[in-house]
């Protein structure tokens, strides 16, 4: 009997707690139609193409979680087909929490959220650190990237969701602002500039 993708979240307890406050209606309705998907769709691609940062959720083999950001240049985690994603792990604080803990249970959660669009994207699977492939990180790192790449991590995916944006505060990213005020403050050096040199046959004129 196959099961719906979400029950790698709803978990019995999770569906007795849906019962308890009456949504679980909600989530069967949703699990006998289209329910979550398990491959990554061309929507889901186009998204992670877009996204310089994210969130890796691991545990130890005792239960015990960690969430870690990982970040970069635009479209660096990467869509290998339609199961797989991967990553190029650069040098950090060297604490390897998350590679331990993938050492010894693989089960992960990436968590991306779009603070322009104001929508999360939620991912669960299994991940797996890669070392000394050196044909897969070729396809990972961005030569323009100043960091080291130690590792690749790579994301067998088993189910995702996004969520409705509600409580999710409208932010930019910096280099965005920047670059637009950039072309704002050249616009308007452009027009006094231009402003300057029509107002200069009236001076010498009078």
């Amino acid at each position: 009997m196959s099961h719906p993708a979400s029950d790698v979240a709803f978990s019995p307890s999770v569906k007795a707690e849906q019962v308890r406050h009456g949504s679980r209606a909600q989530y069967e309705r949703m699990e006998q139609g289209k329910g979550w998907s398990s491959t990554i769709t061309p929507d889901l691609a186009a998204s992670i193409a877009e996204a310089r940062s994210f969130y890796l959720a691991t545990a130890s083999a005792e239960g015990q979680p960690y969430i870690q950001h990982r970040g970069g240049p635009r479209g660096f985690l990467r869509a290998l087909d339609d199961k797989t994603l991967a990553f190029a792990d650069y040098r950090g604080n060297r604490q390897y929490i998350t590679t331990g803990n993938l050492a010894e249970n693989p089960r992960a959660y990436i968590f991306i959220m779009d603070y322009v669009r104001q929508r999360r994207t939620k991912l669960w699977g299994r991940a797996k650190v890669v070392e000394g492939d050196e044909a897969l990180l070729s396809k990972l790192i961005d030569p323009g990237y100043r960091a080291m790449p130690e590792r690749a991590i790579v994301f067998t995916l088993e189910a995702w969701d996004r969520n409705c944006p509600q409580h999710i505060p409208r932010m930019l990213p910096f280099d965005d602002v920047a670059a637009a005020i950039g072309r704002l403050e050249k616009r308007i050096s452009d027009l006094e500039a231009e402003n300057a040199r029509l107002r200069e046959p009236a001076r010498v004129a009078s």
